[in-house]
């Protein structure tokens, strides 16, 4: 009896043992990976960035730094990590900058101020091989009610014009694969290069997230909200017109359902109270003309983002057909 439980667990033992062995060769080494760190004048958090990155078993760290007038770039370099001065203005120019100088076959970006924890990169070299960009979608613990409640405006706002999920796209820690970065063309200024990235990502190859920490900062902070939350606002729109046109404008067409609704209740309302004698037909004419519209745009809407999904099913097909037979 006791020989016919271990055949019958022996099999199940091994697949376990080789799902881990799977799983476990599915992750890209530490020395496959560069960490970027944007930073101006971040005196007060870098060292502290820079040593939990080396204590979490990370040597590759690259400081770009964006002109500070403290002593940031003495700060790191007595850390040991490499230091080069960006060029462009804002965090654009530092992003731009470092993937000029990464060399590895994968790239993390997080910022200088202490907020992210350099404990959570594992969870992104888990799947970094399926993905060109992981996205760390953080915590909200440490994270203004006012930040909060705009990060999910812009979130939502990004979902429903690129047909993502996902839930932090404001985010500040983010792993991207560096082949494909080459095909992307960067042209936003300042903190809207985050969205800027994964608006071309999701739309030419494969995004997802991974949960992170987000802990207090070190330092003073540098984020205007209404500003950033405004100029990445419409960053997204103007991103939707270059690489979604055709679901954007459907969208904004289909708004004409709100007017279209308010004019027929109101013409229903007139009649329920006055009469016929009260009754504006040319108004029911309007309201059903822009009801129709907005029905239209949202067919069309639905059709486009349909199109667009399958498009990158294909392209994604192809891309990795073409890497399976160079491998």
């Amino acid at each position: 009896m006791q020989d016919k439980l271990a055949l019958e667990g022996a099999p199940r033992q091994n697949y376990q043992m080789k799902s881990e062995a799977t799983k476990t060769s599915r992750r890209i080494s530490n020395d496959n990976l560069t960490i970027v760190v944007p930073v101006l004048n971040e005196e007060k958090g870098v060292g502290a960035v820079i040593d939990d990155i080396y204590q979490n078993g990370y040597q590759n760290v690259l400081v770009v730094d964006g002109y500070s007038s403290d002593k940031t770039v003495q700060a790191a370099n007595q850390k040991g990590a490499a230091v080069i001065t960006q060029h462009g203005r804002g965090k654009s120019g530092a992003i731009k900058t470092a993937l000029e100088h990464v060399s590895t076959p994968y790239l993390l970006v997080m910022d200088g101020d202490y907020t992210y924890d350099a404990a959570d990169i594992h969870r992104f070299l888990n799947h970094a091989r399926d993905y060109d960009e992981i996205v760390g979608a953080r915590h909200a613990t440490h994270i203004s009610r006012l930040h909060r409640l705009g990060n999910r405006g812009i979130t939502w706002i990004f979902n429903v014009l690129f047909g993502t999920t996902l839930s932090d796209v404001c985010s500040g820690m983010y792993l991207l694969k560096s082949k494909s970065c080459n095909h992307l063309t960067l042209q936003t200024k300042g903190f809207s290069i985050e969205v800027e990235i994964l608006a071309q990502m999701s739309t030419q190859g494969r995004v997802t997230e991974v949960p992170i920490n987000y802990r207090k900062r070190i330092g003073d902070a540098k984020l205007t909200t209404w500003k950033a939350g405004t100029d990445i606002v419409k960053t997204i729109i103007a991103l939707a017109r270059i690489y979604n046109p055709v679901f954007l404008f459907s969208v904004v067409t289909a708004s004409a359902a709100l007017p279209g609704l308010a004019i027929l209740v109101w013409v229903f309302l007139l009649w329920a109270v006055g009469g016929e004698h009260v009754f504006h037909s040319s108004w029911l004419l309007a309201a059903l003309m822009l009801l129709l519209l907005a029905s239209q745009a949202f067919i069309i809407g639905t059709v486009a983002l349909l199109l667009k999904r399958s498009e990158l099913r294909i392209e994604r097909l192809v891309r990795t057909e073409i890497e399976t037979n160079r491998s």
